[in-house]
């Protein structure tokens, strides 16, 4: 896949990891994360991600603490939230402000993220 853009998906859920792989692995280079620690240590190892795509509800580190953590360390990456849950207060002022890109709900819809990602590249 030599010059395909990078994808960071962290999800707890292995299920979730194996989905998404499966539904960019045909545009993107897929890499998975259990967690945001794995996460910041994969994307310290790697500078060519582009996009990351984190679950929001995660054991020890929430999706959006990964993210506001990644963002500190790796301005250039664009990211998003992936959920189960309806978008709360939290969610909506990292929307707002420009932290996350878009915010997907779970089940994931293929199209929808896929769409995001186009317009973000």
């Amino acid at each position: 896949m030599g010059n395909a853009d990078k994808v960071l998906c962290v999800d707890d859920e292995r299920i979730n990891l194996l989905i998404l792989q499966k539904l960019l692995s045909g545009k993107y280079e897929v890499i998975t994360a259990e967690n945001g620690a794995k996460a910041l240590d994969i994307m310290e190892q790697d500078a060519n991600i582009t996009f990351v795509i984190s679950d929001m509800k995660m054991p020890v580190m929430s999706g959006l603490e990964f993210i506001k953590e990644a963002n500190c360390r790796f301005q250039n990456k664009k990211y998003f939230m992936l959920s189960g849950y309806a978008i709360n207060e939290e969610i909506q002022a990292a929307l707002d402000s420009g932290l996350i890109r878009s915010y997907f709900e779970k089940p994931a819809n293929f199209d929808e993220i896929n769409k995001a990602l186009k317009e973000y590249d």
